[in-house]
């Protein structure tokens, strides 16, 4: 597997990019790697970074970006934050990663059985976390479906949240970035939404929460996303 240079990044298509991932994920799956060799991506990385995506996921142990989606050094930008939020910071990254370092994609990647989101939804209070849950709050009161027992201990409820905040952090980065937004209406880069599986390692990649202005999505304008 060929490390990634400026030259291949820039072939590299939002689409592509999207299909690199795909394909990771399914080696992973199936407990197969591509054959490359890390300690020579240290060496042939060493002078600069070139990464097709950029990937916002949970702290959490089992959601390794890298590990997931099959891909080595200098493949991928791996933003984690507990409950895959987005903030100020986390958007800075990603203008970075995207407008300055090339990546192609960005990914909002969240996963079944959250912490985060649990603590959510039992409206846990606890130091500098009570601030930031406070941030998975507007997907807890969204989520209608459920009408009793809105705890954690209902799994069809938290799964529900967790997906309700992937499409909200999606369309979150597209609105509060002016950067973000003019790359993805320029057909640049694309921003979609997706949910790991902790119990399989299959990423599920939302068909609904796909901006990518392309050839198989020549009218997507992200002027819907007013709407």
């Amino acid at each position: 597997m060929k490390t990634l240079n400026k030259e291949i990044q820039s072939t590299i298509s939002p689409r592509k990019a999207l299909e690199i991932l795909e394909k990771g994920n399914d080696r992973f799956v199936n407990n197969l790697k591509a054959n490359r060799n890390l300690l020579e991506q240290v060496n042939e990385t060493s002078s600069g970074q070139w990464p097709f995506a950029t990937i916002l996921s949970c702290i959490d142990s089992r959601t390794s970006a890298e590990l997931i989606f099959d891909q080595g050094l200098g493949d991928i930008f791996s933003v984690r934050i507990a409950g895959n939020i987005v903030n100020t910071d986390i958007l800075g990254s990603m203008e970075f990663a995207c407008k300055v370092a090339g990546s192609k994609l960005i990914v909002v990647l969240g996963h079944t059985k959250c912490g985060a989101v649990k603590g959510a939804c039992d409206h846990v209070e606890m130091g500098n976390l009570t601030e930031l849950l406070s941030k998975l709050q507007p997907a807890v009161y969204s989520e209608t479906e459920t009408s009793g027992n809105r705890t954690s201990s209902n799994s069809r409820f938290v799964e529900n949240v967790a997906s309700i905040n992937v499409r909200r952090s999606v369309k979150a980065i597209i609105e509060r970035s002016f950067i973000i937004e003019q790359m993805v209406e320029n057909g640049e880069i694309g921003v979609v939404g997706a949910m790991y599986d902790v119990e399989t390692g299959k990423v599920d990649f939302y068909p609904d929460v796909e901006y990518i202005k392309d050839e198989e999505n020549p009218e997507f304008s992200v002027v819907e996303l007013r709407h």
